[in-house]
């Protein structure tokens, strides 16, 4: 199957693939917020946080498999292997995009 991600999306799972905290956190806008694992986290600084002791903690892969929307959402479900509990599975991504930049992202199984 193929699709296209919008462009801050695929952006995203490009800083993620790479580990590269900054690249991630640019994808953001300045108030966006972040929901991941019952922890919520608001602003560039506090997004790039997030993802920097996340790369510490683990090492996992990502392959984004289907997009649809919901609503107002872009929803990404994407297939995870790593060295990191309940490995492997899969995600859903829910992104809110405002203008080129990612808002909102929920992250659930």
């Amino acid at each position: 199957m193929y699709f296209q991600l919008p462009e801050a999306i695929a952006a995203y799972f490009k800083a993620d693939r790479n580990t590269n905290a900054d690249a991630l956190a640019a994808c953001f806008s300045d108030d966006a917020v972040v929901t991941d694992e019952r922890n919520v986290y608001r602003g560039r600084d506090a997004i790039r946080r997030w993802r920097a002791e996340a790369s510490t903690k683990y090492t996992y892969t990502v392959t984004p498999f289907a997009m649809t929307t919901e609503g107002h959402r872009t929803v990404v479900s994407s297939h995870l292997v790593g060295d990191f509990p309940g490995s492997p599975l899969d995600l859903r991504y829910f992104f809110v995009l405002d203008k080129e930049k990612i808002a909102e992202l929920e992250i659930k199984p």
